[in-house]
């Protein structure tokens, strides 16, 4: 990659991660779930490179470093997450990750396949000129506790060293279970549509 494609995803990793920030300030309610919309909001009007924004483009685009993408995108998260850390915060993390271990690696994995399902309707619709579906796809996602990877990976930064070592296992199984998820989830439009 380039420097100004890492630059890309690393700037799209901050804007989900402010995001994220947002809605662990205001309690994880519906009004954090309407304000993190910012964050796609952003990567979407600025060109940022996150993984679920890209990942719908793979097959037209031959584009091949999804992963490093969402590596540099975990950077970005990491960034905020040490600068916005706080007892507050890191509390309010870990119960997004607890919830998602409890619920296992395989119905997190399927659950991601909806967020990548209303990431790419509400990038493709942005893309269109319509960004209504961004502004309600985000929220959706969110209230449906629906896990985006780039999203979790800010949760995952902001979450205590003590509770990462206790949980280093079922944290990992259940990262690589949602990007493959998303990763499905943002090409399903392709079984409905003659584009590709």
């Amino acid at each position: 990659m380039r420097i100004n494609e890492i630059f890309k995803a690393i700037l799209a990793g901050i804007a989900i991660g402010i995001a994220g920030f947002v809605n662990l300030n205001v309690g994880c309610g519906i009004l954090g779930a309407v304000l993190f919309a910012f964050g796609l909001l952003a990567v979407v009007s600025q060109g940022f490179w996150l993984f679920t924004g890209m990942a719908h483009k793979v097959w037209r685009d031959g584009h091949n470093r999804l992963l490093t993408v969402l590596f540099f995108n975990f950077i970005g998260c990491m960034i905020v997450a040490a600068a916005v850390s706080g007892a507050t915060i890191t509390e309010c993390a870990e119960g997004i990750i607890s919830a998602r271990i409890a619920k296992g690696s395989l119905r997190c994995g399927i659950l991601a396949i909806g967020c990548g399902f209303i990431m790419t309707t509400a990038v493709r619709g942005a893309y269109n000129g319509n960004w209504w579906p961004l502004l309600f796809g985000v929220p959706v996602f969110i209230m449906c506790g629906f896990p985006h990877c780039v999203a979790d990976a800010f949760y995952i930064s902001s979450c205590s060293k003590d509770f990462l070592m206790e949980n280093w296992l079922e944290v990992l199984l259940f990262y690589v279970a949602i990007v493959p998820g998303n990763y499905i989830g943002c090409n399903l439009y392709r079984f409905g549509s003659d584009q590709c």
